[in-house]
Order: structure tokens, then C-alpha cells, then sequence
């Protein structure tokens, strides 16, 4: 049986509306925006959507390096990305990714190649830019988020829970 993705620190409430591992990697990829929480030099939150990639346990964002999201994860790598769906009540569900950014690859992104990140760009490529391949652009860079706690819920699952 697929039990909850609760490997890294354990998801403590909610645990009936968890999603599973599997469960969450097609959300994951499926999904096409997040939510990027960053906390500022000056203390103060800042939150962006944009688009990203799920592969293999990690969140891959392709960012500004002018950005103030950018900036704030110079400064404090430590972030919370939130992925969400649905409508109505019933529908809700998502999964909130914690963990420390890191950049990789060049910085910015403006060579031909860059065997680091090449896999990535082909799947951001098919993903967002319906056939186009991915062209770096010399103001974008590549950031990583490798989840050290993954809280996830689906509130399709509430029907389905005995006793409620």
C-alpha cells in the first residue's frame, strides 16, 4: 500500500487527507504554478508565483537573478513553496514544499550548453514552451529546492475517510 511521502519530517496534521508519495508526484507534474515564499534581508515576506519543475524529490525554479526573490534567497536560502488546485471546498487540495534553495548551473544562465542543467531545460522546454526549446537568456539562472518537509492535502479524500 502507498503510504503518505511523510519520509522527511513527518506531516503531523491532516495525516487522513495526506496525499501519498505517488500522489504527490503526479500533482506535482502536473501542476503548472507555484508559490515562492521568501523572507527578505529586512526581515519582510515576499511571495511570487511562477512556473517550475518537479523531478525526482526536487522543485526546479528558473529565476530572475535580478529579482527580489532572487536576492532574498542570497541572502537567506530558506523558503516554503506552495502548490495548490481546486474550487470548491471539496475540491481543495495542495502540497507545501520547505526546504533550502541553492543554485545551480551558471549564474546567469547564458551559455549554448550547460550539461548541469540540460535534462531540466528539455522538461521545462515540454512543459511550458509547447515545442520550443528552452534558449537561455542571460538573465535567468536555475534554483533547486530539495524538500526537507513536504506537508500535503487533498480534501477529495474527506468522503472517503470511515467515519465522517
Amino acid at each position: 500500500m502507498d503510504q503518505p511521502a511523510d519520509s522527511l519530517k513527518e506531516q503531523r496534521r491532516g495525516r487522513r487527507i495526506a496525499m501519498t508519495a505517488r500522489e504527490i508526484g503526479e500533482f506535482l507534474r502536473d501542476q503548472r504554478i507555484c508559490r515562492v515564499a521568501t523572507v527578505g534581508r529586512d526581515g519582510r515576506p515576499h511571495n511570487t508565483a511562477l512556473w517550475f519543475i518537479w523531478d525526482d524529490g526536487t522543485v526546479w525554479l528558473c529565476s530572475i537573478v535580478a529579482s527580489q526573490r532572487w536576492i532574498d534567497l542570497v541572502h537567506n536560502p530558506q523558503a516554503s513553496v506552495l502548490v495548490d488546485d481546486g474550487d470548491a471546498y471539496a475540491e481543495l487540495r495542495g502540497v507545501e514544499l520547505r526546504g533550502q534553495f541553492a543554485s545551480v548551473g551558471e549564474v546567469p544562465r547564458a551559455s549554448a550548453t550547460d550539461t548541469s542543467v540540460e535534462r531540466l531545460e528539455g522538461k521545462f522546454a515540454a512543459k511550458y514552451l509547447e515545442g520550443r526549446p528552452f534558449a537561455p537568456d542571460g538573465r535567468h539562472a536555475w534554483l533547486r529546492l530539495s524538500p526537507v518537509k513536504i506537508v500535503s492535502w487533498d480534501f477529495r479524500k474527506i468522503g472517503t475517510i470511515p467515519g465522517r
